[in-house]
């Protein structure tokens, strides 16, 4: 038995499908089908796609987690690559390298893409960057702030003071953020979460786990950090640090189209890992030993990242029955160009194609550097608003967002636009 489907929406479909087609057979049609709206009338159960009935059957509503509006901070203060010649830097043994600055700054840029990073302002912490990315999510999203249930901040550092190496996290940065919100709702839980650079991340699939369980209907996620303030000065890797804030609002909708957070993965390594990230001593001989700094095994953080990021990514998408070919972008953690291109490249030869597809990867790095929680957010705003040349989100459309980063932790959302 066949039916001729006319007019959904704004889309003309022109095939005859019969109610029970297998799922090989139904993406034979993708070229010529709005794939998208064709699935908002066709159920899918195992392997078969089953017809609804549009005009005499009550349509099913899906009880979708939609992010229904964003918002990031973008600090003002651009520092180059250049901006780093007066510094000296020294390696683990307190021995300068030899080589010159153009030296050191052409190979830096070469493996990690970023030209120039964004500092914040001697008087801006990250409670304020995270209240202006938060200020606007919400003016995105046309929300009351004090119908909020939840508000979740990733930092690792919290408010650090410019000139000082103190990090301040009492009370959280959730709450100070949440009394600049002026929310005066008790029920408006406010909360910090430490998880490393993916911890924006971790923050919608917490989100989305409050909301699927009753407990929560909006959810305010925030990531923000001040990396600028505790980078030591004589170390290369400080070039790779910046700050920012990214943010957005995550509720409970219902919609004839299934869409929002589809699934979600993550996971922990600690057995050899925890300690790939740490603070330690600045690399000049004559620093007080009891002043730490961010510090990292660079090389060994490039292979864990490989080998255990697209096995995150490709978990999550079997878990939401996802087809590699329906991704349309990949939003990753902005840590390192070369890093991210290779891990992007492994996750689509895990399904025996050679190359990612050209434009599925949006990369802010080479303007805003490796803000830590703050990068995927960030980049997500950016392109949802179209201020990314060559990248745009249609409806319809299927993401990845994916980080990894201290602890050492991995992890990675799908989700439908």
């Amino acid at each position: 038995m066949t039916t001729k489907l006319v007019r959904m929406d704004d889309f003309q479909l022109e095939k005859d499908f019969s109610f029970n087609k297998s799922l090989n057979q139904l993406n034979s049609y993708k070229n010529v089908v709005n794939y998208n709206l064709f699935l908002c009338n066709f159920t899918k159960v195992g392997d078969i796609f089953i017809k609804s009935d549009i005009k005499n059957s009550k349509i099913m509503m899906n009880k979708n987690i939609v992010i229904t509006g964003t918002g990031s901070y973008i600090p003002p203060i651009v520092v180059t690559n250049e901006d780093f010649a007066k510094n000296k830097f020294y390696d683990t043994g307190g021995v300068q390298f030899e080589a010159s600055h153009e030296d050191i700054a052409e190979k830096f840029k070469a493996i990690t893409g970023i030209e120039e990073r964004r500092y914040a302002k001697d008087d801006c912490m990250a409670s304020d960057m995270g209240f202006e990315a938060a200020r606007l999510a919400i003016e995105d999203a046309g929300i009351d702030p004090e119908e909020i249930d939840q508000i979740i901040v990733a930092s690792n550092f919290g408010d650090v003071q410019k000139g000082t190496i103190q990090t301040d996290m009492v009370p959280s940065i959730a709450s100070r953020i949440k009394y600049r919100l002026e929310i005066k709702n008790p029920y408006c839980v406010a909360y910090d979460v430490i998880f490393g650079c993916p911890g924006w991340v971790q923050g919608i699939i917490q989100a989305e786990s409050y909301i699927k369980s009753g407990m929560a209907k909006k959810c305010l996620v925030i990531g923000t950090e001040t990396l600028s303030r505790v980078i030591d000065i004589h170390d290369r890797d400080s070039m790779i640090y910046s700050d920012g804030a990214g943010a957005c609002i995550i509720e409970a909708l219902e919609g004839e189209c299934k869409k929002g957070v589809l699934s979600s993965s993550m996971a922990s390594y600690t057995a050899d890992e925890a300690y790939l990230l740490y603070l330690g001593k600045s690399n000049i001989e004559e620093s007080d030993p009891k002043v730490r700094y961010i510090k990292m095994f660079g090389h060994k953080i490039y292979e864990f990242a490989l080998n255990n990021v697209p096995n995150a990514m490709k978990l999550c998408m079997e878990r939401a029955e996802i087809d590699i070919h329906d991704i349309k972008k990949v939003f990753i953690h902005q840590a390192n160009e070369k890093m991210d291109f290779e891990i992007v490249k492994r996750l689509f030869r895990m399904y025996k194609i050679r190359n990612a597809p050209e434009g599925v990867m949006p990369m802010s790095i080479h303007k805003l550097g490796n803000s830590s929680v703050a990068t995927v957010p960030t980049l997500f705003d950016l392109v949802r608003k179209n201020k990314i040349e060559g990248h745009e989100l249609k409806e319809g459309d299927l993401i990845l967002l994916a980080s990894v980063g201290a602890g050492m932790n991995v992890n990675c959302v799908s989700y439908r636009c």
